[in-house]
């Protein structure tokens, strides 16, 4: 089995009636595929070090008899960057490279051994790679390490992760 999920809303109407009523909106976000509960998630951006992670949740989901599933999380720049405005709003920028890794992993041998899905979502990494985490009921969340000067001046995804993760996080290098 192997497929991808792209999160978005087939009935507009729908989403109207669960503005009116939180709970519903709430129940219907964590309803998902149960093949996929108590699975594995990793965080996947067609990096390196991601590439890496991805093979480690692979042999860990196989273990477990678990499903795969790999998040792409597409990035948010704030607005105050171009427009000056107080306070920061982000906003989405297009990111058609979840299509693209889509794609490939459709076409990889190698994901063949465990059933998987792609999941995109747009946010800051841990706090999403956590959400996806806690909606599918996750065993682990599994990361790759972050090299570099940004990582240090910022902190890695894995090292903020860690910190605020409840469940298992598994930081490849």
């Amino acid at each position: 089995m192997a497929g991808h999920e792209f999160p978005e809303p087939a009935d507009r109407k729908r989403l109207a009636d669960h503005a009116a009523h939180p709970e519903a909106a709430e129940e219907s976000r964590h309803s998902c595929d149960p093949a996929f509960q108590h699975g594995v998630v990793v965080g996947f951006d067609g990096s390196t070090s991601s590439e890496r992670a991805l093979a480690y949740a692979i042999g860990m989901a196989r273990r477990s008899g678990s499903g795969l599933i790999i998040v792409h999380v597409a990035n948010r720049l704030p607005t105050t960057v171009w427009a000056g405005c107080e306070p920061p709003v982000f906003v989405d920028v297009p990111d058609h490279r979840t299509e693209v890794l889509g794609l490939e992993l459709a076409c990889a041998d190698y994901l063949s051994e465990v059933p998987w899905i792609l999941v995109e979502r747009g946010g800051d990494i841990c706090h999403e790679l956590e959400e996806v985490g806690r909606e599918y009921a996750a065993d682990a969340i599994v990361v790759g390490s972050t090299h570099g000067l940004v990582g240090r001046i910022f902190g890695s995804v894995a090292g903020r992760l860690a910190r605020r993760a409840q469940r298992p996080v598994v930081v490849i290098p």
